[in-house]
């Protein structure tokens, strides 16, 4: 259903000139409107609406140079600092293949963009901001200090939309998918998993049988999945920081999924939240918000794939982290080790 929100983009801005210091997805929820409507109450005025296509917007975003991106979902905040190049087009799914900026696009779920640029206490912040069909953001892009802000302006001209008024409709937000499970098809389950042969034939062979991922990892049983306690994310990441190992951390939502790949080394808590706040690469999480832990192992021509899956209580995927494969294969025995080491969830899982 579309959204026709009754609050007119004077009161939007009125409201924020109210709250200078709050991040713009606070005021959202504050106002009970979307980031896209909120931001689209600046267009003219420090914002421009500009084509959503993926094509378009990574066509751009490769003439910035360094840049931050940034990928999250309600729970998670994934941002890393490199350079976008080497894109791959695809109508179902596009990539960014770099050391440092590493994305998977869904293209179907870009739905409005906007180029902004905001006066702060440091300078103008400049960004390119995607949202999905609810307005809420799939993915941003934030300029640095050594950004091309020439090819930024000139990208202005060329993404430009032609509406640029002030309001932005969006439809409703989509509820995260209950765990789907068929106890009668654990046999084909188990046997099917065997015969993996790649990580992304998993959520094909979930699809087939009619269940979803946390469904599957419900009923599996050992040795494919091990329910974890809550607390393991957190366990697991002050050990990958003390031991220098390199995992890859995936992070995301419907339209864009993003990984680090590497080392993490600073960790600091702040509240409920635990972030890693390296050089390059941070991430925000809400220890608070996992309801579910998950180790996972998944057969593949490199050997198996190990990996700890954390879930919110509504049964959306909040984080997935695998160790960095060496010697062409798909897990370190020091990842598979520590993974081994973390306690198990004492009380039982609903299937």
């Amino acid at each position: 259903m579309t959204n026709t929100d009754s609050l007119t983009p004077d009161e939007i801005r009125a409201f924020r000139a109210g709250h200078p210091n709050m991040r713009e997805r606070d005021l959202a929820d504050k106002l009970n409107i979307s980031e896209a409507q909120l931001i689209a109450a600046y267009c003219g005025d420090g914002a421009v609406r500009i084509d959503a296509h993926p094509d378009r917007i990574m066509g751009a975003a490769q003439t910035l140079g360094e840049v931050m991106a940034l990928t999250r979902n309600p729970s998670c905040v994934h941002e890393k600092v490199g350079v976008y190049n080497n894109y791959h087009s695809g109508a179902h799914a596009s990539m960014i293949l770099t050391e440092d900026i590493d994305l998977r696009i869904f293209p179907s779920r870009w739905h409005h963009a906007y180029m902004v640029e905001k006066e702060t206490d440091t300078g103008t912040r400049r960004s390119v901001q995607v949202f999905d069909a609810a307005g809420d953001a799939v993915h941003k892009i934030f300029l640095r200090e050594g950004s091309d802000v020439a090819a930024f302006d000139r990208a202005k001209i060329e993404l430009g939309h032609d509406d640029q008024s002030q309001v932005q409709s969006v439809g409703g937000r989509e509820a995260d998918e209950a765990p789907k499970a068929d106890a009668s098809k654990l046999d084909i389950l188990q046997k099917e998993w065997t015969r993996m042969t790649d990580t992304h034939q998993f959520l094909r062979l979930t699809s087939k049988l009619k269940m979803n991922r946390l469904g599957a990892y419900r009923i599996a049983g050992e040795p494919f999945t091990r329910a974890l306690s809550p607390d393991a994310v957190d366990t697991m990441l002050h050990q990958v920081a003390a031991s220098e190992l390199e995992i890859m951390v995936f992070t995301g939502n419907r339209g864009c999924i993003q990984i680090h790949s590497g080392p993490i080394q600073t960790l600091k808590s702040m509240g409920p939240w635990q972030n890693v706040l390296d050089p390059h690469f941070n991430l925000h999480l809400r220890l608070d918000h996992i309801a579910e832990v998950w180790a996972v192992q998944k057969p593949t021509q490199r050997g198996p794939a190990v990996s700890i899956e954390a879930f919110n209580a509504d049964g959306g995927l909040i984080l997935q982290v695998f160790g960095v494969g060496k010697e062409g294969r798909d897990c370190r025995p020091e990842w598979g080790k520590l993974v081994e080491g973390l306690e198990g969830l004492n009380a039982k899982v609903p299937a």
